[in-house]
């Protein structure tokens, strides 16, 4: 019997994730000062216009985050990884009645198991089933995934809850939002710049040359992305700022500047421009290569490292694992032993 009641009770949640993942979005759209539905739950349109979409009962604000076909997500530099789903408001009682109910008279998790559903939401009481009486005084929540479905995505399976307006959610709720949790939803969202180098030579350089090696100091600057849940007066913001750039020649037979190859951001800016006049000089960020790439090329991997903070309602904030961009691009070096810049 155990394993029949694990069998229903996965069925179940089953059957909620998808009803309210494919089926039930719009249930809880987000809703004006009279409550009346505006829109239902949007994808967040990342590389257009949008300035702010609906997305997994939170709403992101992507109005000061990178934008443009080049930007990309930060990889995180340690194991962290973002909430793969996450708990918040979800339902009325009303909503919550209209969601279960077909799923109970299609009996498709036995006729035990829904009605220990029943009792437990008291769906027989026309006037207090499903906390009808509480109508505008709390929300039902529930669990939401990641629209990529991560690892770890089905583990919020605790079915619906009720939280009273004012009171933070249950303990036992692993990623119930909060500012935290919220400012970790949007560092998932954050896109930065793509880190393809400048590179003096441009087209060629030379064995045994210094290539001098920067990056458009206007398009690296701070991003971030503000995630809310309006029903709860409660959001936070996630800050990413560059603070350095790593150069990867490509091969072994080549000397990076600085020898760790890594470039600190200087007064906003990572690396220098050339300048005529520069040749002699070491570059403060580049790459000397010491053998010609021959008919084919070298492949530079250039990544900027992210520092990533956060601020929310009502607390201090704090810090969030760095995360790295990183792109290659090709570079042909040539057997030239001089050249006149």
């Amino acid at each position: 019997m155990p394993a029949l009641r694990y069998l229903a009770r996965t069925a179940t949640v089953l059957a909620l994730t998808c009803a309210t993942l494919f089926v039930s979005q719009t249930a809880f759209a987000e809703r004006d000062e009279n409550g009346n539905a505006n829109e239902a739950d949007k994808p967040a349109d990342l590389n257009g216009d949008t300035l702010s979409v609906t997305a997994g009962g939170v709403k992101f604000d992507h109005s000061k985050n990178g934008s443009g076909n080049s930007t990309g997500a930060l990889t995180s530099s340690t194991s962290w990884t973002p909430p793969p789903c996450w708990y918040a408001p979800k339902y009325t009682p009303e909503q919550l009645q209209k969601t279960l109910e077909p799923i109970w008279e299609a009996e498709s998790t036995g006729w035990e198991w829904d009605a220990e559903q029943r009792k437990k939401y008291n769906a027989n009481d026309e006037e207090k089933g499903f906390n009808k009486d509480k109508t505008g005084k709390g929300y039902w929540w529930d669990s939401y995934v990641d629209k990529s479905y991560p690892p770890g995505w089905e583990s919020c399976d605790k079915g619906p809850f009720w939280v009273d307006t004012g009171d933070a959610p249950p303990a036992e709720y692993e990623n119930a939002v909060t500012p935290e949790i919220l400012a970790e939803l949007a560092y998932n969202e954050i896109r930065v710049p793509g880190t393809k180098v400048t590179l003096a030579p441009a087209n060629a350089t030379k064995v045994n040359l210094p290539t001098w090696s920067w990056l458009d100091g206007a398009e690296f600057k701070p991003v971030s992305v503000t995630a809310s849940v309006p029903v709860l007066e409660i959001q936070a913001t996630a800050t990413a700022e560059p603070v350095s750039l790593k150069i990867e020649p490509g091969t072994a037979d080549a000397v990076t500047y600085p020898a760790s190859g890594v470039c600190e951001i200087n007064n906003g800016r990572i690396g220098e421009p050339y300048a005529k006049g520069k040749a002699d000089q070491t570059p403060p960020c580049g790459v000397k290569y010491l053998r010609s790439s021959g008919d084919g090329t070298y492949p530079l991997q250039a990544t900027v490292t992210w520092n990533i903070t956060w601020t929310g309602t009502g607390v201090a904030g704090g810090d969030l694992p760095d995360g790295s961009f990183g792109a290659t691009q090709d570079v042909v070096v040539q057997e030239i032993q001089a050249v006149n810049r």
